[in-house]
């Protein structure tokens, strides 16, 4: 994978991703979702919604199961975690980790 780690804050290898969601359950920030891929076996991907809300807590990167996902090094500029992206994530949770289009 060739991603310049100094320019993106989190990433993901698709081709080892089983989109099992457990990513999405830990992010705090709401940065990730679900996307339907009909393409994959299970029908969905995994999709970083906007790697500027990631807050760098690692917390997708280390319960991947399958070591699909990456965070910048603790050097990077990471967002802070506020209450709407607090809500964001609720609500994409809550979505069975889809993405939500409005955030009410």
């Amino acid at each position: 994978m060739d991603i310049d780690s100094n320019n993106v804050a989190v990433w993901v290898d698709e081709s080892r991703c089983k989109a099992c969601n457990i990513c999405i359950n830990y992010c705090p920030s709401g940065t990730l979702a679900m996307r339907y891929e009909p393409s994959n076996i299970q029908g969905m991907m995994i999709e970083i919604l906007d790697p500027n809300t990631c807050i760098g807590c690692r917390d997708c990167e280390t319960h991947c199961p399958d070591f699909a996902i990456f965070v910048a090094d603790k050097g990077f500029k990471f967002a802070k975690l506020t209450s709407e992206a607090k809500q964001r994530a609720k609500e994409i949770v809550e979505n069975n980790f889809m993405f939500i289009k409005e955030v009410k």
